[in-house]
Formats: structure tokens, C-alpha cells, sequence
């Protein structure tokens, strides 16, 4: 494979190595170890539940293998791309192994995104192959159809042992997020950035044979498989749910026996609200995480009244970081402690300071500045971008843009998003995307786009438009509607005939436009 020396610059080419010349590979540390692991210790034990498929660890293998027969077969190459968009299920889990396995990168797409945004994320990315569940207009790389065609590829290869020649430091995924300038950013993780995270997740909860891990946030995010290399590690069961309904979900966990989950604040909300209305048995589930978004308190309490028996964690963490940063297990009981709004410790791998934002030397507890991470779980950087690598690697350390401060035991509190980032139902999304579709209508003069608090999202997007002509807010919505995503498009506008305000450099002053929405809040997250 070729090795690079600055991960900052990675570009694509066969088998892009993000380390420098000389390293000792460490098969160990990789994608496949921990069905490696699972197929020695328990290879009758159940790997998948779906809801048409049940699989054990040994039909899992093999599928796996099959899978990688089927990719080399197709003429891919160490380090190609390989798209993918479609529902969780359990082909979807087979590809989040099969294909970094074969020494591909995978390069998951969002299924909320329009057709557009999901044909940048395959250009950029330069994926030759792209699997899928659903039409995308204007795809013009070779296509595997998520179902029918999907067996027929498997049933057709030959079934060749599971690789031994990737590297931790070998790429594993291109995982895509929103851009400030409307353009994602591909973020590069390792395989050892993946396998870091699992370590890091097996550190703080007890994964073992007995767990039983429901997958119900989308599996392109981070947050669908954050458990997932850490589950099979253990040989444990992962529950798949292809889409989210509060009653489907509860009686999954009731029908399967669900120990374990992670959803985001509004699934939480809606799973509240179901079973205190038609109550299930739900008292296999013992670990209750959530993440993605910020949670209010009130939130926290209805949810822990409502399932006692079950031991809260809040996750903080970011695509960048594989995602997991801090962990705040048994936060149910500091809902009367001012912990209570803490996104938790770091977690056992990694380091967090707070930094002053231009000095960029750690602050003293107490004192709020911009967040830094540092681990082996933390990006190589983005795809193609480096300039925009270099702006948040500095000496080491992932300079996330999230304000926020220690306390004297080391939780984190965050209180601010630099960058004008919202983060809606657990999607992010950027301010300035919003306020470029907003600019291309004629109408508008001006636009400032934020997050607002919401009962359900944790934060609705919110736009403050001046306009020139007589336009109406359902006009302007349907035209955002167009260019991006539906969560992407204002859930409220403000119209107004007068300039926005603006700072003295002509900079419009959002936080003015904002402070009154959140005035009476702990932060701006809560």
C-alpha cells in the first residue's frame, strides 16, 4: 500500500496509508479483529437480529467472506471508495465490515440528504461502487441494488478467508458532514480510530456474550455504530431496527430483550411518552444512552421515571472523534447536581482541554474556551481538504469549536457552539448552508440562521430575513426545500423590512438576534 507521511494532505490513490514510512502493521487493531475475535470464542452465538433476518457469528463470517470474494470480484483495488446508502439492516452492517475489511474505504451516506448532496459525497469521495436501497438521480458509478441484487452478488462469489493485510493506520471510512460554505467535509478515520473508539466504549460499559445492543440511530451516522465493533468484541447481539417509531422500538426491546441502546434526546422523548401511555416490558433494558444533541433536565427526569430499572449514559462526541469524547454514566442520579448538565468525563484513551481560542494554551477549571481533543480515536483529517485539516489539528490536539469549561473534577459543561453549528433531532446542521439557499431567493436582502430551543429537536432551525419584496414565509421554506435537506430547512422565519443588525466591522450580530430565545437557560444547549 502507499504510504504517505502528513496525514493533513491524504489524497486518494491505491491503499492511502495515514502514517509514516516504516510503521509496523498491527492487524489487531483493525476492522476485522473483533470478528475474528467472536468467531473463535462464539461462533454459534447470535451476531444480528432483523426483522427477516437472524444470523449466528458463523453466518455472519461467512457472509463477511462472501461479501469480500464479491468486492474483488467488482475490480476494486486497496484503498478504493465504496458508497454506500441505504436503511439499517443487516447487509448494511456486512458492508460497515466487509469493505474496510477488504482494505476498501467505505463511505456510509446520509439517507435525510437530497440527491444533490449525495452525489457530491460520491464525486468527492471518487467511490467507483455504490450501494443502495433507493434511486439516486445522476449516480454514474457502477450500482448494487440493497436487496435482490445484493444476494444475487453474494450467492455468485466465492467465499475467500477474511483478509490479514490491513493496518491500523490504513484508512477505513470517508464519514461526511455538513460544510460552513455548503460544501461537506469528508472525515477520515483509521481503522485504529475505530477500533479506539470500541476500546474506549468497552472502558465504561460492560459489553459481554449477555449483551444485547439495539441499533436504532441511522447506521451512517456515528451514532448507529458507535456499539457496534465494541458488541461483536464481546460476542454480543446487535438488535437492528430499520427505522424509528416509538412503538416499533419499544416492542423490540420488549420482544428481544434489549439490554442496551442509544438514541437521541427526541427518540428519547418519544419513548417516554409511548410506554408511560401503553407500557411494555422493558425490564431487560439496563443501559440507556443518548447523544447527538443536548438534553434538558426535565427530559432527563421524565425519561428516568419512566425507565428506572435503566442506567442513563450521555455521550459527547463527534464524527471527528469516532465519535466518543466524554461519558457521563449514571447520570440519573445527579439530576438535582449541577453535574446534571455535564457532558461527563473523558472517556479511558482520551484527553480534553480547554483551550483559549487565540492563545491555544489550556484554561484553568472554570473558565470557558474552545474544546481540544487528543487520542487515537481523533480524525487524520478530512478528505481532500487540507487546509481545512490544518485549521483544527494544531500541536496535536483536534480543536473541535465547541465552547465549554472543566469543573475542578474534570467534567465538561458546554455552552456554546462556535461555527453557528445546530444541532436539531441529533442532525447537525450549519447555519451558513441555510443561509446560502436562503440568499439565492430574489426576495431576500439579508439572512441570519439559528438555533432555537425545541421541546422535541433540543434546537429548531430559525432564519431572520430581510427582504425587498412582498414574499411570504411557506415561499422562502419551499424554496430552502429545493437545495437541502428537510432538516436542514427552517422550522420558523422571521420577517423584517429593516437591515440586521450588525457589528462595526459589518459583521451581522446573530447572538442580538438570538439571546432573546434563550434568555432564563442554563447554556445554550439545555
Amino acid at each position: 500500500m502507499t504510504t504517505i507521511e502528513a496525514p493533513a494532505g491524504a489524497t486518494g490513490g491505491a491503499g492511502p496509508r495515514l502514517a509514516p514510512a516504516g510503521d509496523t502493521r498491527n492487524a489487531t487493531r483493525t476492522v476485522v479483529a473483533p470478528l475474528r475475535r467472536a468467531l473463535v470464542t462464539a461462533p454459534g452465538a447470535t451476531a444480528v437480529v432483523c426483522p427477516h433476518a437472524t444470523l449466528t457469528y458463523a453466518e455472519l463470517g461467512a457472509r463477511v467472506r462472501r461479501l469480500v470474494g464479491a468486492l474483488g470480484a467488482l475490480g476494486l483495488q486497496a484503498g478504493d471508495r465504496v458508497a454506500v446508502l441505504g436503511a439499517n439492516c443487516h447487509r448494511y452492517l456486512e458492508l460497515y465490515l466487509a469493505i474496510p475489511a477488504a482494505g476498501l474505504v467505505i463511505v456510509p451516506l446520509n439517507t435525510r440528504h437530497s440527491d444533490a448532496e449525495r452525489r457530491y459525497s460520491i464525486t468527492d469521495s471518487g467511490a467507483t461502487v455504490f450501494f443502495t436501497d433507493r434511486p439516486v438521480e445522476g449516480v454514474e458509478v457502477h450500482t448494487v441494488g440493497l436487496t435482490d441484487e445484493y444476494e444475487d452478488l453474494l450467492a455468485g462469489a466465492e467465499e475467500v478467508a477474511l483478509p490479514d493485510t490491513t493496518s491500523e493506520h490504513d484508512l477505513a471510512g470517508i464519514f461526511y458532514t455538513g460544510g460552513t460554505t455548503g460544501a461537506a467535509k469528508g472525515v477520515m478515520l483509521t481503522h485504529g480510530n475505530l477500533v479506539a473508539n470500541a476500546f474506549h466504549f468497552l472502558a465504561c460499559w460492560p459489553f459481554s456474550e449477555d449483551t444485547r445492543f439495539m441499533v436504532v440511530a441511522p447506521m451512517f451516522h456515528a451514532a448507529g455504530t458507535i456499539g457496534t465493533l465494541a458488541t461483536i468484541w464481546a460476542a454480543g447481539t446487535q438488535v437492528i431496527v430499520p427505522a424509528f417509531t416509538p412503538a416499533g422500538v419499544l416492542d423490540v426491546v420488549e420482544h428481544e430483550r434489549v439490554t442496551a441502546t442509544l438514541v437521541v434526546p427526541t427518540m428519547m422523548d418519544a419513548l417516554a411518552v409511548e410506554q408511560r401511555e401503553r407500557p411494555r416490558d422493558v425490564s431487560s433494558l439496563r443501559w440507556l444512552s443518548h447523544g447527538s444533541s443536548p438534553a434538558a433536565r426535565e427530559l432527563l427526569r421524565r425519561t428516568h421515571a419512566t425507565f428506572p430499572d435503566a442506567s442513563m449514559l450521555h455521550i459527547y462526541g463527534l464524527t471527528e472523534t469516532s465519535p466518543i469524547v466524554t461519558l457521563h454514566p449514571d447520570e440519573q442520579v445527579r439530576l438535582d447536581s449541577p453535574r446534571a448538565m455535564s457532558c461527563g468525563r473523558p472517556a479511558v484513551g482520551v484527553e480534553v482541554v480547554v483551550m483559549d481560542p487565540v492563545e491555544r494554551t489550556p484554561l484553568p477549571a472554570g473558565e470557558v474556551g474552545e474544546v481540544a481533543i487528543r487520542g487515537a480515536n481523533v480524525t487524520p483529517g478530512y478528505w481532500h481538504k487540507p487546509d481545512e485539516t490544518a485549521k483544527v489539528l494544531v500541536d496535536g490536539w483536534f480543536t473541535s469549536g465547541d465552547l465549554g469549561y472543566l469543573d475542578d473534577a474534570g467534567y465538561l459543561f458546554l455552552v456554546d457552539r462556535a461555527k453557528d453549528m445546530i444541532v436539531s433531532g441529533g442532525e447537525n446542521v450549519y447555519s451558513a448552508e441555510v443561509e446560502n439557499a436562503l440568499y439565492s431567493h430574489p426576495a431576500v436582502v439579508e439572512a441570519a440562521v439559528f438555533g432555537i430551543p425545541d421541546e422535541r429537536f433540543g434546537e429548531a432551525v430559525h432564519a431572520v430575513v430581510q427582504i425587498r419584496a412582498e414574499v411570504g414565509v411557506e415561499e422562502l421554506v419551499a424554496h430552502c426545500r429545493q437545495s437541502i435537506a428537510g432538516y436542514k430547512v427552517p422550522r420558523s422565519v422571521t420577517l423584517q423590512d429593516g437591515p440586521l443588525p450588525k457589528s462595526g466591522a459589518g459583521k451581522i450580530l446573530k447572538r442580538s438576534l438570538r439571546d432573546e430565545y434563550w434568555a432564563g437557560r442554563d447554556s445554550k444547549l439545555v
